[in-house]
């Protein structure tokens, strides 16, 4: 198995993260009063599972090419464990039946009839890439 085509180089990535810092944590961390969350941590093997999960009940609604769309969100601070309102990540399904309207890409439908995936870990201090 070869590299997949989208695929960035390491340096790409770098810089896509210090662009992020540069513009956008100082003025998050100074409204919010904390050092907010933005990198985020799952195991290979819980996103293979969702991953599974999806396509698997994707396939019995009729979706042939499900998608993962990726939100930011933000705990409600009586939720957080350390009563702030970290940043997180969470994985939303999307797709439509063959046929349906915005059948794949970036315009599909969220598919609500599959539960999202959050729960996943975040440094504290939040790591550099």
């Amino acid at each position: 198995m070869g590299k997949p085509k989208k695929c960035i180089s390491v340096d790409e990535a770098k810089e896509l993260q210090k662009v992020w810092c540069d513009t956008r944590t100082p003025e998050i961390d100074k409204c919010l009063g904390f050092v907010d969350a933005r990198e985020f941590w799952w195991s290979v093997e819980d996103l293979l599972e969702y991953l599974k999960y999806v396509k698997k009940k994707s396939r019995k609604m009729g979706i042939d090419n499900p998608g993962i769309r990726v939100y930011l969100g933000a705990y409600p601070e009586t939720k957080c464990k350390k009563h702030k309102g970290y940043s997180t990540l969470f994985f939303a399904p999307t797709g439509a039946p063959a046929g349906g309207l915005g059948k794949g890409g970036d315009t599909a439908p969220n598919n609500y009839s599959i539960e999202p995936m959050n729960i996943g870990e975040h440094g504290n201090p939040p790591l550099e890439y």
